[in-house]
């Protein structure tokens, strides 16, 4: 009887020191796991922001200014019958100075729109690319409408907001 008693004796004294080994075992990795997901967490959050952080404030773009002219209506060159255009501009300008100047010189201006478009014929400006010539050559009216040093004196662009050719 004496030797179940020593292995009684002895397997309890082998659980009892296996059960804070396997603890030992098991908390090591999970340890380790909640270490490498924390230090993860972290260098991801200081990746994501050090870029903000480290970059200058980009510049806020400019809202665009624009510019509406009265439509204008003008009999264009005999081309098969009597033809008319009815249309409407839209300019792209610099700033609010611009705007200014242009309505000082809206005479100069609409003058130089007015004989520019009476001297078209319906089949010049009916295509897609006569009405994009047409663009090209009532900008650089405007433009030289203007006085100033620069080529563009503060217009970008001109628009066609209506266009009717009948």
């Amino acid at each position: 009887m004496a030797k179940p008693e020593a292995k009684t004796a002895g397997s309890k004294g082998a659980d009892s020191d296996a059960k804070p080994a396997k603890k030992r075992g098991k908390l090591v990795p999970i340890v380790a796991v909640v270490i490498l997901l924390g230090g993860g967490g972290g260098g991801a959050w200081w990746w994501m922001h050090r870029d903000a952080a480290a970059a200058p404030a980009a510049p806020v773009a400019k809202a665009p200014v624009f510019m509406n002219l009265e439509p204008f209506t003008v009999n264009l060159l005999e081309e098969g019958g009597e033809h008319y255009l009815q249309t409407s501009l839209v300019f792209q300008v610099a700033d609010e100075k611009v705007v200014e100047t242009m309505k000082q010189y809206l005479p100069v201006i609409r003058n130089r729109i007015l004989l520019l478009l009476s001297s078209k014929k319906p089949s010049d400006i009916a295509s897609p690319d006569g009405k994009a010539k047409l663009v090209t050559e009532v900008t650089t009216a405007v433009r030289d409408s203007i006085p100033g040093a620069t080529p563009e004196r503060g217009i970008v662009q001109a628009y066609i907001g209506a266009f009717v050719i009948q």
